[in-house]
């Protein structure tokens, strides 16, 4: 441990700039619970945390991947805050920045917050997964996920507020809500004029180091496969068979139950569940594929299917939700009777049916979608009926049903917190 290392890093300013983050834990979180923030790679976890310490008393950052802080050991750590106190205060809260690196590094947080330091962690996902965080603190910690920007975020890093009473407005609103699906919204990506060659470093980068490196994938052929695959049909229903069938040679079970779990791992890729009643039905296949970013899928999809781009947007949408509604469970329904591409339920409640349709006109919603909807509305004791459309707003009163038809980029502006 050189201290001389140490005191520099501690002497640089740390200045946030970027785009505010909606994500609050300081006001959705438990005081007396350690705070992890997890996310994909890329997302602006550590620029997060700089967001963070202007916002907290007496706070003190460590990024474990400075050269400052190579090879320490836990031990180590209390004389780290002792030369932080000498520097500058004592510590009230102490943010830790790719905590991984550091080994044994749970015992630490458990040291820190059984001795009342408010504690906030993050690390690399091809290196700290939320089982592994959650085992490790044992009940100590409240974990929250940070995603690419919301649309919200999307449209402040584009500068700002536009004015969707006029058609300019509206014109300029759907522009940008058609690069977003396009491209995605990764922090870097947005910002940048050479997005797809972002695109295509972070689309290896995550097969590489957060795939192949971090659980030792022994099969490149058929783990490359599996994630061109997962990427390329994301808002598909996809079944283990079809996997297998689509690779085209002989894979055992246990390697594709295996690797298909650990692709979820990395956070990259979702794997949703069918609606059941029956817990076995609900963990069994087929399952619809969405992935964490939409511009990301462009470097393998074939098509520009705004439909699938909308429907996958969707869904993270209603996964960050999760970050303030921990209850939040998300689903969907296919069967005899109908097909709906979200079930959102909150604790033993459904709380809404949504359908998602690249649509700009009455005429153009297919009229199948709006039965399976009151159908399964019906069913499941759920009167919340949405259409999200491409631009067109109305409501529809089928019955005793009324289905709310709203333009998705009016959906995706909404406050997550209403």
């Amino acid at each position: 441990m050189r201290r001389e290392l140490i005191e520099d890093f501690f002497s640089r300013e740390i200045v946030f700039r970027g785009v505010e983050r909606e994500l609050n834990v300081l006001s959705c979180g438990e005081v007396g619970k350690v705070v992890s923030v997890i996310g994909p790679r890329r997302v602006g976890k550590t620029w997060y945390f700089y967001s963070l310490i202007g916002k907290l008393s007496n706070p003190m950052y460590v990024n474990f991947e400075d050269i400052a802080f190579r090879n320490i050991e836990v031990e180590d750590f209390f004389n780290i805050i002792k030369i932080f106190t000498e520097l500058k205060y004592n510590p009230k809260s102490i943010l830790l920045d790719e905590i991984q690196v550091l080994r044994g590094w749970s015992v630490l947080v458990r040291s820190l917050h059984d001795r009342g330091y408010r504690v906030f962690i993050t690390g690399s996902s091809s290196k700290l997964l939320p089982m592994e965080i959650s085992t490790e603190l044992r009940g100590r910690t409240m974990s929250y996920i940070l995603l690419p920007f919301s649309f919200r975020e999307f449209l402040k890093a584009k500068g700002g507020v536009v004015d969707v009473h006029t058609f300019e407005g509206r014109g300029v609103i759907l522009r940008f809500l058609k690069e977003f699906l396009l491209y995605g919204s990764y922090p870097e990506v947005v910002l940048s004029l050479d997005k797809d060659r972002i695109l295509r470093e972070y689309f290896n980068e995550i097969f590489y180091r957060d795939f192949v490196e971090r659980h030792g994938i022994k099969s490149i052929e058929f783990g490359r496969f599996l994630f061109e695959f997962s990427f390329q049909n994301f808002s598909r229903e996809i079944s283990l068979r079809k996997i297998r069938d689509y690779f085209g040679k002989r894979v055992s079970d246990t390697t594709l139950y295996d690797y298909v779990d650990k692709l979820q791992e990395t956070l990259n890729i979702f794997f949703v569940e069918r609606f059941s009643e029956s817990i076995y039905k609900r963990r069994s296949w087929p399952r619809k594929i969405y992935v964490c970013d939409t511009g990301i899928s462009r470097i393998i999809r074939l098509s520009e299917d705004m439909g699938r781009l909308m429907e996958n947007s969707v869904f993270l949408e209603l996964l960050r939700k999760r970050n303030y509604d921990p209850l939040i469970e998300i689903y969907y329904w296919r069967d005899v009777r109908g097909e709906v591409d979200f079930i959102v339920k909150s604790g033993l409640d459904v709380r809404e049916l949504i359908q998602v349709t690249y649509a700009s006109s009455r005429d153009e919603i297919d009229a199948g979608e709006i039965k399976s909807l009151v159908k399964i509305g019906e069913l499941l004791n759920c009167r919340n009926l949405i259409i999200i459309t491409w631009d067109y707003e109305d409501k529809l009163k089928l019955d005793n049903n009324v289905i709310n038809l709203i333009p998705m980029w009016k959906w995706l502006i909404k406050p997550l917190k209403e």
